[in-house]
């Protein structure tokens, strides 16, 4: 079959948080795609909590390390934003990216602009965006109907969760943001934490609403592994399962999954933290009506990662056939 050439870039909206998230976008950028990434500000632990706590602004940490993936820097450069401080009264514990970011609000006197001031200073391919311009408080409901609240505390709440919420409820989406999901080609979900980082972002009024009215193809990125006091025990189809819960709509066409045989000496290393691998239940997947793409996808260095150069090929092919048969 003769190969034909799309038109212009794929436009790929990316919705997360997290070390997965960035682990995806540094494959994923190097694609000819066009990246707008929205990433959760409930988090409120550790150097961002202190910033979001003393400075009244949202927290900056997922953003930085979003930034930080899809900048087009020197390593050395990326190491730098990364860096943490390990002495210092009242320095150690911060990232140096976060307190770039903090300073960026105070000069430009706003958030929403110091996270574009970095997009443009470090040259990110791409664009990163906060779901919203407030902060927003993360909170859980357990199995046991115990309230917990902030989204640091949550995965050590030592219990199952019920479903989450944010507050302020009527917190206000980020304009762009909406702007982005409308304009794309291709919508997102994942890798990354499933009540922390994945839903914080869909429950922004307006944030699931867009996506559901949108034409893109929408794909939904499975953690490899489960995640201690968040999802132990989940299965592919557990997950999507609270999605559709805190929704009440399926949101998805594509769920990616990894079907790689993991390591028996990895699978111990990662049982001692109480994690074990996402179980593909593929039967349950297909019966909810989702498409599975299947391959082996994990890395393994000091972590369990995404491959994620493999993971973004795939991304890239569904997408631009999706693309060409819309034309």
């Amino acid at each position: 079959m003769e190969h034909v050439e799309l038109q212009r870039k794929p436009r790929i909206v990316v919705i997360g948080g997290g070390t997965g998230l960035s682990v995806m976008l540094r494959g994923l950028k190097e694609k000819p795609v066009d990246i707008t990434a929205i990433v959760t500000v409930a988090d409120d632990g550790g150097s961002s909590g202190i910033l979001r706590n003393e400075l009244q602004m949202p927290p900056p940490g997922d953003i930085r390390s979003v930034l930080t993936a899809l900048a087009d820097v020197e390593p050395l450069l990326s190491l730098i934003l990364q860096y943490r401080f390990q002495v210092g009264t009242g320095l150690a514990g911060h990232s140096l990216g976060n307190l770039i970011l903090a300073a960026l609000t105070d000069i430009t006197g706003d958030f929403v602009t110091a996270v574009q001031e970095m997009n443009r200073v470090f040259a990110v391919r791409g664009r990163v965006l906060p779901a919203s311009n407030q902060a927003i408080v993360l909170k859980a409901i357990m199995e046991d109907g115990t309230l917990v609240v902030g989204e640091s505390k949550i995965p050590k709440a030592d219990g199952r969760i019920k479903r989450v919420f944010i507050e302020p409820t009527n917190v206000t989406p980020l304009a762009e943001a909406v702007q982005a999901i409308r304009e794309a080609d291709a919508i997102l979900c994942g890798p990354g934490s499933l009540y922390t980082s994945l839903l914080p972002n869909l429950l922004v009024p307006g944030i699931a609403e867009e996506i559901m009215k949108s034409n893109a193809v929408k794909l939904f990125i499975c953690n490899v592994m489960t995640q201690p006091g968040e999802t132990d025990d989940y299965s592919v189809s557990d997950h999507l399962d609270a999605i559709y819960d805190h929704l009440g709509q399926h949101l998805f066409d594509y769920v990616i999954v990894n079907n790689g045989e993991i390591p028996p000496q990895v699978q111990a290393k990662y049982a001692e933290k109480g994690s074990k691998a996402v179980h593909l239940d593929l039967e349950e997947v297909t019966k909810r009506g989702y498409r599975i793409i299947a391959d082996r996808l994990v890395l393994f260095r000091t972590y369990l990662r995404h491959d994620a150069e493999k993971l973004s090929d795939h991304i890239y092919q569904l997408v631009e056939s999706w693309m060409l048969r819309k034309k």
